[in-house]
């Protein structure tokens, strides 16, 4: 059974730091790229970032570039820094894995998501 356990969100005060981290098994992931995703109260899902099996190949929100970094750690687990957060920033952020797209449809498997909170 394949499980996408996400992990590390939080509250955090505007201008904060946290580091969400993501560990998939149940699977071979070495041919899927890992992502973040992260919806909003009352909005769609969108995408944050997504980086590829090597880890050297990543893509990003263009809003968010400079303040989110997506590293992989290994086959099976991700990780999201975010920095200087926004009290915008505030949502629910899930872990997927799939094709490399920034799309939520092409995206096979999910965690349930961790949540955090920035307040202003």
């Amino acid at each position: 059974q394949v499980r996408l356990v996400e992990s590390g969100g939080g509250l955090v005060q505007r201008g904060g730091s946290l580091r969400l981290s993501c560990v998939a098994s149940g699977r071979t992931f070495s041919n899927y790229h890992l992502a973040w995703f992260r919806q909003a109260p009352g909005k769609e899902r969108e995408f944050v970032a997504t980086v590829d099996w090597t880890g050297n190949n990543t893509d990003y929100k263009d809003s968010l570039r400079g303040r989110f970094t997506i590293s992989r750690e290994n086959e099976n687990t991700v990780h999201l820094q975010m920095i200087s957060l926004k009290p915008e920033d505030t949502a629910d952020y899930y872990c997927a894995a799939g094709s490399y797209s920034t799309s939520v449809s092409t995206y096979k498997y999910w965690g349930q998501g961790t949540q955090v909170t920035v307040s202003s």
